[in-house]
């Protein structure tokens, strides 16, 4: 069935996934819920967490696949929109401890209080309500890098020189959110959440809703993905990627076309990013550290970029093999992933998938012509 699902077509390995999503959002918590923590078929509450954390970093991946494997936009600082968005769901769910928190006060957060803050900032008032909180979690990160990719692009600032302006972006906003003074938690970022919606984070129900919710998520972001290239936008965008200056002499706007994409696909890094704060429980400026979007480039490459599927292989995979390094061999990991993604580079340059597709065409270009010459006549020269 692998051999199947990495072989096939993309419309087919689409629906596939899609229906592998969408039975897990559904049979995840029934297997969580349903079945006695006596069986085996159980899933534990920290098992259904930590899959969960993963599905977010996998749609991470993919809004990084859109705009690096379909644009060739190398983007190094996609932690920063999936920290935004993580910050967001954050100041929503601090409004929600309300008076539960150690000072008592129902207003303002512990922080504020212990830093004597008088009022709340401005720019928290609207996060007690859970829509004005979503319309953030999209909205923040999509302006950034609107505004972000307006001057970038218009500027035709490409290649290794946009990579390492946007690894600039992410670490200026990691400096700034470790500043006391910028109101959101500082070097000790958002945490000790209480309820989401009115019910509690802690709660087996909750945590398998989130569950359902992260893996509802990943299959609309799969399926908007795979709809916009395989549109005629899509193939802008490959056009973009490939022959810009080509483009341009044709009366295209590759700055518009770059534009689009790129805001997209901070939206979508935003939202796994809400997603995964109410899953692990915190967030700290530490989000935003450029290691981890360089992780995320590491994950789908791993997995194969340019190919939707592939870059929710790679982010699935090195993640559980990290939570696995991690409690098994500690001082290793970052030695396995260094290992790992020179590995990919040299031997997998497109990845786990692209090497799949491309050998199972080789395969296939060979069996075809297998018959052709078992049904030549032996007697018949080559030239006959």
């Amino acid at each position: 069935m692998i051999t199947r699902f990495l072989a096939g077509g993309l419309e087919r390995r689409i629906n596939i996934l899609l229906a592998i999503l969408v039975a897990a959002a559904v049979l995840v918590p029934v297997l969580h819920l349903a079945v006695p923590a006596s069986s085996p078929l159980h899933m534990p509450t920290y098992v259904v967490a930590l899959v969960g954390k993963y599905l977010t970093y996998a749609l991470l991946a993919l809004a990084l696949d859109l705009v690096w494997g379909f644009c060739g936009i190398l983007s190094l600082g996609h932690a920063a929109f999936f920290a935004l968005g993580g910050y967001a769901m954050g100041m929503y769910l601090m409004r929600q401890i309300g008076a539960r928190s150690v000072y008592g006060n129902p207003d303002l957060p512990d922080f504020m209080v212990f830093l004597n803050w008088k009022e709340l900032p401005w720019f928290w008032h609207g996060f007690d309500h859970f829509w004005f909180a979503m319309l953030m979690v999209m909205a923040v990160p999509g302006l950034l890098a609107f505004v972000f990719g307006w001057f970038a692009f218009r500027s035709r600032i490409t290649g290794v020189y946009l990579s390492i302006i946007t690894q600039a972006l992410t670490y200026a906003l990691m400096l700034a959110f470790f500043r006391n003074n910028m109101g959101f938690g500082g070097n000790n970022g958002l945490t000790d959440f209480k309820d989401i919606l009115g019910f509690n984070i802690q709660a087996d129900a909750t945590r398998s809703a989130l569950f359902a919710a992260s893996a509802l998520a990943l299959a609309l972001g799969v399926l908007v993905t795979s709809a916009l290239v395989r549109s005629k936008y899509g193939k802008l965008l490959i056009a973009a990627r490939d022959a810009e200056s080509r483009m341009r002499f044709l009366g295209y706007r590759p700055e518009n076309i770059k534009l689009f994409a790129f805001t997209l696909s901070a939206v979508m890094a935003g939202i796994a990013g809400a997603l995964y704060v109410p899953q692990v429980g915190i967030i700290n400026p530490g989000e935003f550290a450029p290691a981890n979007s360089i992780e995320v480039v590491v994950w789908t490459a791993v997995g194969g970029r340019g190919t939707i599927i592939g870059p929710i292989i790679g982010a699935l995979l090195v993640n559980g093999g990290k939570s696995w390094f991690t409690g098994a061999l500690p001082e290793l990991w970052l030695f396995a992933l260094g290992a790992l993604f020179i590995a990919t580079t040299l031997f997998l340059p497109k990845g786990i998938v692209g090497a799949w597709e491309e050998w199972w065409k080789q395969r296939r270009e060979r069996d075809g012509r297998a018959p052709m010459m078992s049904a030549r006549n032996p007697i018949e020269s080559p030239a006959e």
